[in-house]
């Protein structure tokens, strides 16, 4: 038997009413030799950059780590990843923030940690 394609691939719920929210996910790569203390530096994530990404609208946000080659998994969720990413590129907080973490990350062009993201593509969803 063929498999049912699956027409609900970002949508996390479905109706009437506000737009919903998209799943994204994405990956970065961190540099395994600093990886203890990149993890550090989010035991005090200042409290600033998170309202300002609940302001920009980055709801349910988590951060993973494959620890032995640094690769950084994350997951959010939100109405409009594009609006959600220029709303964080617009304010001082998230500069001063991306300027203290890019010694942490891989990037041979310099460019900063959240220049740097790939976003992964949502092919399959279980509620």
């Amino acid at each position: 038997m063929a498999p049912t394609p699956n027409t609900h691939l970002t949508d996390s719920r479905a109706g009437d009413g506000p737009p919903a929210r998209r799943r994204v996910c994405f990956t970065m790569n961190l540099r395994p030799e600093r990886v203890d203390d990149y993890l550090a530096a989010h035991e005090h994530v200042w409290p600033e950059m998170l309202d300002a990404l609940r302001a920009a609208g980055w709801h349910n946000y988590s951060l993973f780590l494959r620890r032995r080659d640094g690769l950084v998994v994350g997951y959010l969720e939100t109405d409009d990843f594009d609006r959600a990413v220029a709303e964080m590129d617009a304010t001082d907080v998230n500069a001063r923030w991306q300027s203290s973490m890019a010694e942490y990350f891989t990037d041979p062009a310099g460019r900063g940690p959240d220049q740097t993201l790939e976003r992964l593509t949502d092919y399959f969803h279980l509620d």
